[in-house]
């Protein structure tokens, strides 16, 4: 009777510990894709924002060429020589920004697999537990016979 009720003990704890670090794992998991999402937004913003500043820089150097009158270059060319600089640019902002939004689903898949594996760890230590402790209990209640010779 009393292993019945410590192995119940030791079942509904081990238990109750692997749920708590599924949802722990699970939490922390949710916690770091809103991040993600996030730093997406604000990639968002700061793409737009050098967009406008982009094209204000633009706008700027067509008037000064416009009221200065220079020669050899066409607004055009200045346009083109500006927009490609600032393609390669963007592409390298880009690119790290994709980068950083996968590092951070990784990052939150991993979380999520952290959890499991740790409440797995607790079911198989509780399981354990209870496996020693049944051993236990049939070495102790299994009476011992001496023959006298």
């Amino acid at each position: 009777m009393t292993f019945a009720i410590v192995a119940a003990v030791v079942a509904t704890s081990s238990v109750y510990t692997a749920v708590q670090q599924r949802k722990s794992g699970k939490a922390q998991a949710e916690q770091v894709l809103i991040q993600k999402q996030q730093e997406e937004m604000q990639a968002k913003v700061e793409e737009l924002s050098r967009r406008e500043e982009l094209n204000a820089t633009l706008a700027a150097n067509q008037a000064a060429m416009a009221t200065s009158g220079v020669s050899g270059l066409t607004p055009e060319s200045v346009a083109l020589e500006s927009a490609r600089q600032v393609s390669s640019s963007e592409s390298a902002i880009g690119l790290s920004n994709r980068l950083k939004l996968a590092m951070r689903e990784r990052q939150a898949a991993n979380i999520s697999a952290t959890g499991r594996a740790q409440a797995t760890g607790t079911l198989l230590s509780g399981a354990a537990q209870a496996a020693s402790g049944y051993a236990a209990y049939n070495a102790a209640s299994t009476p011992t016979t001496t023959t006298v010779p």
